[in-house]
């Protein structure tokens, strides 16, 4: 599967084999050793420290549970009459699906998945990039796509991508698409990055936003066990960004309750939080649901 995707998850490679995500990562353990594969937060990748792009199909079995809550909640910050840019992506075009529904709502996006997703929205009008079709994202690319961009001002801009760290933000496998997700970001005044904890950590060939230009990461609750993602959180916490995280287990298509905030306990400065997983303890309804981390 690694060899055929470039990356997977633990929780897909325990769904298709039938068996704990535990015994998974023990036989992930196994062949790294050997040197077939790399561990990364939540899955295991090609070896040789970069992961490849994996084509639209593959993408889109992958951590769908994941992105549906997390466009879920993305979906929550768009506002009536918003000007928005939507990137290409699997997890952008669930977001798409849900922008459906907001009135008044311009959206302009380079994917062909998230125009498709939106082209029966009667209050939402569609402005599509020109460029070239990349088939394997179903997404416009090249010189035609940036110009198209150029002079264009908008109040967010919500992006995916291969992977996501503290260290050098957003990330992608391929050059063309890393061009247009750049343009896209000079485009806005905030930028909403949407990305399930399999990216976190992950590191890819080209850079598309910069940790300090992220405004706010959508992303999915980690597993317990995986103190590397919880690590990364609290690192692109400590930057700026500010973090809501999801349930997986949220009803697709349901609403999300609003998140309140509560202090980090100790000293550190700067930085509120709230999570159902590993940073304290939520509150009745909150319990899983919705964590939210965010500079003051």
């Amino acid at each position: 599967m690694v060899r055929a995707n470039g990356a997977v998850s633990l929780r897909e490679l325990a769904r298709v084999v039938q068996t704990s995500e535990v015994t998974v990562r023990r036989d992930v353990r196994a062949l790294e050793a050997e040197g077939l594969l790399d561990r990364r937060h939540g899955g295991a990748v090609l070896p040789g420290g970069f992961t490849r792009e994996s084509g639209f199909p593959q993408k889109s079995h992958l951590a769908t549970a994941e992105k549906t809550a997390i466009a879920d909640l993305a979906a929550g910050l768009v506002e009536e009459g918003e000007a928005i840019v939507v990137g290409a992506g699997t997890t952008t075009q669930e977001l798409a699906r849900r922008l459906a529904r907001v009135p008044g709502l311009t959206v302009v996006t380079n994917s062909l998945l998230v125009a498709q997703a939106l082209a029966h929205a009667n209050r939402v009008e569609v402005v599509m990039t020109g460029g070239t079709l990349r088939g394997s994202n179903y997404a416009l690319v090249g010189s035609g796509a940036e110009q198209s961009l150029q002079g264009l001002r908008v109040s967010k801009a919500f992006l995916s991508g291969s992977g996501l760290t503290a260290e050098r933000g957003l990330s992608t496998s391929n050059m063309l698409s890393a061009s247009v997700d750049r343009a896209l970001v000079q485009a806005a005044a905030e930028v909403v990055v949407l990305a399930d904890h399999t990216k976190l950590g992950t590191d890819t060939m080209f850079q598309t936003v910069p940790t300090d230009l992220i405004t706010r990461l959508v992303t999915d609750e980690p597993p317990t066990h995986d103190d590397r993602a919880a690590t990364e959180l609290q690192a692109l916490a400590d930057q700026g960004v500010q973090i809501a995280v999801a349930g997986a287990s949220s009803p697709p298509g349901g609403e999300q309750a609003p998140a309140r905030r509560a202090p980090l306990p100790g000293p550190r400065r700067g930085v509120t939080l709230r999570s159902g997983v590993g940073y304290g303890e939520p509150t009745g309804a909150e319990r899983g649901r919705v964590a939210d981390l965010r500079r003051r």
